[in-house]
């Protein structure tokens, strides 16, 4: 841990008085996750979370973990943010001036440096492999935070680019009522504006066919469910029954006002030109208006950028150039959602997390890229829940290693749960009849990470 850059945790008034009390015959990392495990079942806790993913694997020797002055830095500066001693890359100037609200987790490891294989673990925290069909961390948040009775979904992923592994963004054995309502799929990567301005970001078939009147769609509504019943009732599944609740509440959200939180033309013009007018910044701003009702998860994903011919960020060629276009689609919009979150009263009950599937090799290839490199990268988490204005972990000079604080995908998502109110412990039974914790077993909360 590079404790330069963190504040202190405890006090000596806080260590002489937790020896008094007899708390000094624990570990003190015992005595932390035992607060972080407290933390967790306290409804005080209870928080949204925003997940920034960026397919494909984002450069953290480009972003959060600059090397400069070393073979393997690259040309991009390092610059100072509002945290003295905590820097990041020039082509994130935005960001840098919240830095307060942020904590960068330096000492990512894993060993999947497969796209499909290495998404699946990020989104769910287990490897994809026997029969056992793990839910999407959105579906697992949805169903402990979520409300049955909300008119919108409990789970929302926008633009998401399921390529590389479809299976890692479903509810999975949790089933289909845990499934994220999907907003404006990006069936390409780079994604213009439409004539709305909208950039694509719309939930498909709100309103009834033309020409199907208001009466005429209740009767076939009541029609569905009387066969639904029928069916339901000679075969009681959970499948079925989830099936069902998922229809139900879909035509609830239709029939509800909530269904305005997509409606991104009610937001001032300046606040749409900060996010950036590009797909992934008008998804950030649909994220806080979605939070803002209620909704317990929601992921924006940044798929590409104008002019950058990678995939995401999956920069084999080029890295340098498309990184800082990449950069600054990012900075803008996720400076500006902290921002906004601020201003509307929900940063403190808003846990944003920006990851990838793992991170790209320090060396740089003959292509002036950077390939794929699960061995030792970053992720990022600000706002609800988190301790901001830290780095947690380093890595070496060359950034090949972990040289302190390794940090597991487990253990980053049980601090994810942990944070937002979540237990990382609670099983949940699966299709073959197996009881799985929403975290694995062998996860450690980074408790310093936690507020």
């Amino acid at each position: 841990m590079d404790h330069s850059h963190r504040r202190p945790l405890l006090s000596r008034r806080d260590l002489m008085r937790l020896g008094a009390t007899g708390v000094a015959g624990f570990s003190l990392s015992g005595w932390l996750e035992s607060l972080a495990d407290d933390a967790a079942a306290s409804p005080a806790r209870r928080c949204s979370c925003i997940l920034l993913w960026m397919p494909g694997g984002p450069s953290q020797m480009d972003t959060f973990d600059l090397k400069p002055g070393h073979a393997n830095g690259g040309p991009f500066k390092e610059i100072e943010t509002s945290v003295p001693g905590v820097r990041i890359s020039e082509h994130l100037p935005r960001l840098a001036r919240q830095m307060e609200h942020v904590a960068i987790v330096r000492s990512m490891t894993s060993r999947e440096g497969d796209h499909s294989r290495a998404t699946y673990l990020l989104r769910t925290g287990y490897l994809q492999q026997g029969p056992i069909r793990y839910p999407a961390l959105g579906s697992l948040v949805a169903k402990e935070l979520g409300s049955d009775d909300s008119e919108l979904p409990n789970f929302v992923s926008i633009a998401p680019f399921r390529a590389f592994n479809q299976a890692a963004y479903g509810p999975g054995f949790l089933g289909p009522q845990y499934a994220p309502l999907v907003v404006g799929d990006a069936t390409v990567v780079v994604q213009q504006p439409n004539q709305a301005g909208d950039f694509g970001l719309k939930v498909d078939d709100l309103a009834a066919a033309s020409g199907v009147t208001t009466e005429q769609a209740d009767a076939r509504l009541e029609l569905w469910k009387s066969l639904e019943q029928g069916f339901i009732s000679r075969r009681t599944t959970a499948a079925a029954i989830g099936h069902r609740t998922a229809y139900e509440r879909a035509v609830k959200m239709m029939r509800s006002e909530a269904v305005q939180a997509f409606q991104l033309n009610d937001e001032p013009a300046a606040l749409r030109d900060a996010y950036g007018r590009n797909r992934f910044g008008q998804g950030c701003l649909m994220a806080r208006r979605l939070v803002e009702r209620g909704v317990p998860f929601v992921e924006v994903n940044l798929t590409g950028a104008a002019g950058n011919p990678a995939l995401g960020w999956d920069t084999h060629q080029n890295n340098f150039d498309s990184v800082r276009r990449l950069s600054e689609v990012l900075d803008p919009a996720w400076a500006t959602l902290i921002e906004d979150l601020k201003s509307h009263g929900l940063l403190d009950t808003t846990l944003i997390v920006w990851m990838g599937e793992f991170g790209r090799t320090p060396r740089i290839n003959p292509n002036n890229g950077r390939d794929h490199f699960p061995q030792a990268w970053t992720t990022v988490l600000a706002g609800g829940g988190i301790r901001g204005g830290q780095s947690i972990g380093r890595t070496s000079a060359d950034g090949m290693t972990v040289e302190d604080r390794p940090v597991s995908v487990p253990d980053l998502l049980a601090t994810v749960c942990t944070a937002i109110g979540v237990d990382p412990r609670k099983q949940n039974m699966s299709e073959v009849g197996r009881p799985i914790r929403i975290v694995d077993k062998d996860a450690k909360v980074v408790s310093e990470v936690l507020a």
